[in-house]
């Protein structure tokens, strides 16, 4: 089984009015004692489920933290100008004293691009300019880019970020052909959510094949999935709250997702959580979409201790 690293979500779902900072700060002060190597947003930017913005939250994180990096599983960077991305990124590793990783993904071809003003045609072609975009303004004192998208002439962007060249690259990515994307361009492989373990063991078995084809070293190159996991002593009310819970966050049943959530007794949850590490999860992010703190705390108080 995989050296295992634990992660938890960053709370994010509030209606207007509900957001409450002592709360939040208190969530991290106690998330910072905890078996948790870092904390994750999620970006969903058109919903009518009330969501606060990944970035903007990512950085009130960082003032209520001094240990846990920071994340976002994943920003659809297709839909952000990758200059701002890299301005903001870069900012948010200096105000967190170099804890930020960043996670992006394509968001495939049913974002709704005309809402951002731009085409949905190539976008994959517009993901990898923009990395590519991104990483020379991390990396170089002046810029000059001629791509089919954006064009840099003599530019520059200070400071640059805390971590050198840049921080962690996650890519987030389901088909065949965007794996192999993702140990080209990425620096670890985000697995999604709403991948079930089957699944995900065969996505994490093409990208190790991959790497090996490209002679990169696999102990540099991490894997992790985000799991939506909720756990109660009653293992019904867990999972009618977990589908609940998702019903909302999509607006509507998602039966894949609920198949693909982890919902039960601090047992069941432990032994779900060990098959995703057998499938080659490194790190294993808790998406908890009901009471955050409660669960942070019980998911590290009743099931990491009987994954050891």
């Amino acid at each position: 089984m995989p050296v295992m690293r634990f992660a938890i979500s960053i709370p994010q779902f509030y209606a207007d009015g509900e957001f409450d900072p002592v709360a939040f700060r208190n969530f991290f002060t106690a998330a910072e004692q905890l078996p948790y190597d870092s904390a994750w947003a999620h970006e969903s930017v058109l919903s009518s489920t009330p969501q606060l913005s990944p970035i903007e939250t990512m950085t009130y994180a960082a003032a209520c933290t001094q240990r846990l990096r920071l994340g976002c599983a994943v920003l659809v960077s297709t839909l952000h100008s990758p200059v701002h991305l890299a301005r903001s990124m870069a900012t948010l590793d200096q105000l967190s004293g170099g804890r930020v990783d960043i996670g992006i993904g394509t968001g495939g071809g049913q974002r709704p691009f005309a809402a951002f003003g731009i085409s949905g045609d190539r976008y994959v072609a517009r993901f990898t300019e923009g990395l590519a975009v991104m990483k020379a303004l991390w990396t170089q004192q002046r810029v000059t880019f001629d791509g089919e998208f954006w064009q840099l002439t003599d530019a520059a962007m200070e400071p640059k970020p805390v971590q050198k060249p840049y921080p962690p690259v996650w890519i987030g990515a389901a088909a065949p052909s965007a794996l192999r994307r993702v140990t080209r361009l990425g620096d670890g492989f985000f697995g999604s959510g709403g991948a079930p373990i089957d699944r995900f063991a065969d996505q994490v078995r093409l990208v190790r094949t991959a790497l090996a084809e490209a002679r990169r070293d696999p102990d540099g190159f991490p894997i992790a999935k985000r799991l939506y996991i909720g756990v109660d002593d009653n293992a019904a009310r867990a999972r009618d709250r977990m589908r609940a819970a998702i019903g909302r966050m999509y607006g509507r049943p998602v039966p894949e997702i609920e198949a693909a959530a982890v919902a039960g007794t601090a047992a069941e949850c432990a032994a779900a959580v060990a098959r995703t590490a057998a499938a080659g999860a490194e790190l294993i992010l808790f998406t908890t979409l009901f009471d955050p703190a409660t669960q942070a705390a019980r998911l590290a108080d009743e099931v990491i201790p009987q994954l050891s």
